[in-house]
């Protein structure tokens, strides 16, 4: 358990631990907002996009193999991020990384599961695992500011290294091999038409208001993504074993649980990447000041994740979704009238709310996701929700820095208000979730 949530953790950590060091990166590598972007969603587009075939892979050959396999890849990219000499060579360092990451989180989950067999046990580690991942995201900021304030932002990608050779060690001594009954095939159409579309959806999100809305490229990357998309359905549906078992959407509480997913980490990634921006940017606070900014947060969510999964078992999904929805909702509004000179109590204010909706959302989200479901759709299930929430990440990322990309520094606050009006949304809509979610599942 521990092994595979250290892994958990080095996976949310990477996510977000990078959005403090942006202004650093931009500097070392002379790189503009557009391409800090990419640096972010490189990352996590190719770990969206790979998430449930990694899993596949590791039901077939063997989870603890596939797992050794992520660690020393996640390993091998972060070697090349610290030494990369451009901001194309990070970006390409970013997604391997993303290759790796993607082999570590629904493969160390399916390797807890299947070691722990007690019912009770495995719900009390999956309840563990949810306040890890949400402790590593909210994390990240943090230890990110910590790194900068007495080494450059390459130390953001060298302290990788240590944790992944513990694992490694650790995963050999402790973790126990296993294999699906019967392992999924991989379908690689469905594979390569859903990164078609994340990645066009993404692009043009992130190149749009540079290049234009209505631009050669932009409509380009309109048609890939809608032809994918139709394209991607039309071959699920004819396959014996898809990628994406497309049976779960006929679902409305599985899709309240993906939409929810999305909303969520869309919320919590504007959040931390117009936080870095209008910290660091606008009001010349250092990399550390900046991510302790972010401490709130982490708490709000690691005290409340834990607390969101036991009100679950006790009550159902709904009660929490909605807490979640009005935290995330307050946190978003504090936030929509942002000036240069907004008090600090205010921004710690909102940090606090948004980490502490984000602790509650977590828990019944997947719980909402799985609930009712054979054991044999709960992995896909869960898979598929991780694959939202990482997408909800990409997309967040994609937005909040097109909306700042030509600010200048005094322009920042302004430019970002959109952003929390978006926020303020995500909220509204997890609100909106609640309501397919049945008061006691």
């Amino acid at each position: 358990m521990a092994v595979c949530c250290l892994s958990m953790f080095l996976v949310g950590l990477d996510t977000t631990i990078v959005n403090v060091g942006l202004p650093s990166i931009g500097e070392g590598l002379d790189v503009g907002t557009r391409g800090l972007e990419w640096i972010v969603d490189a990352y996590t587009l190719v770990l969206a996009a790979l998430l449930i075939s990694s899993g596949a892979l590791a039901d077939r050959f063997g989870r603890r193999r596939i797992f050794q396999y992520g660690l020393a890849l996640f390993g091998l990219a972060s070697l090349l991020c610290a030494l990369a000499p451009s901001a194309g060579v990070l970006v390409a360092a970013r997604a391997v990384q993303g290759v790796g990451a993607s082999m570590l989180s629904p493969v160390a989950l399916a390797i807890v599961v299947n070691a722990m067999p007690d019912p009770k046990e495995r719900a009390q580690a999956i309840g563990v695992w949810a306040s890890v991942f949400g402790l590593s995201t909210a994390a990240g900021p943090v230890v990110g500011g910590a790194l900068l304030e007495g080494l450059d932002w390459r130390s953001l990608f060298w302290i990788n290294a240590p944790v992944i050779l513990a694992a490694l060690l650790l995963s050999a001594r402790f973790v126990p091999e296993s294999r699906a009954e019967r392992p999924r095939r991989l379908d690689v159409p469905g594979q390569i038409l859903l990164t078609l579309v994340i990645a066009s959806v993404v692009g043009v999100l992130i190149e749009g208001p540079h290049v234009g809305w209505t631009s050669p490229w932009s409509l380009t990357c309109y048609a890939v993504a809608v032809v994918a998309t139709a394209v991607f359905l039309r071959t699920e549906s004819r396959r014996p074993e898809p990628l994406m078992d497309l049976g779960l959407f006929r679902r409305p509480v599985f899709n309240g649980a993906v939409v929810g997913a999305v909303a969520v980490f869309v919320a919590l990634n504007t959040t931390l990447l117009l936080n870095t921006l209008y910290l660091q940017e606008s009001r010349g606070w250092t990399a550390l000041a900046a991510g302790v900014a972010t401490l709130p947060l982490a708490l709000g969510a690691t005290v409340c994740a834990p607390w969101s999964g036991r009100m679950v078992g006790r009550t159902g999904a709904r009660r929490p979704l909605l807490l979640a929805a009005g935290f995330i909702t307050a946190g978003g509004l504090c936030m929509v009238g942002l000036t240069p000179h907004t008090s600090v109590l205010l921004l710690l204010t909102a940090y606090l709310l948004i980490g502490i909706g984000f602790g509650f959302a977590n828990a019944p989200i997947t719980s909402t996701a799985v609930n009712g479901l054979p054991p044999s759709r709960t992995a896909v299930a869960g898979a598929i929700t991780s694959t939202a929430r990482q997408l909800g990440a990409a997309i967040g990322i994609a937005l909040a820095g097109g909306l700042v990309a030509t600010a200048a520094p005094q322009e920042i606050a302004s430019a970002s208000r959109p952003g929390w009006i978006l926020v303020t949304a995500c909220g509204v809509l997890l609100a909106a979730v609640s309501r397919t979610s049945r008061p006691k599942e």
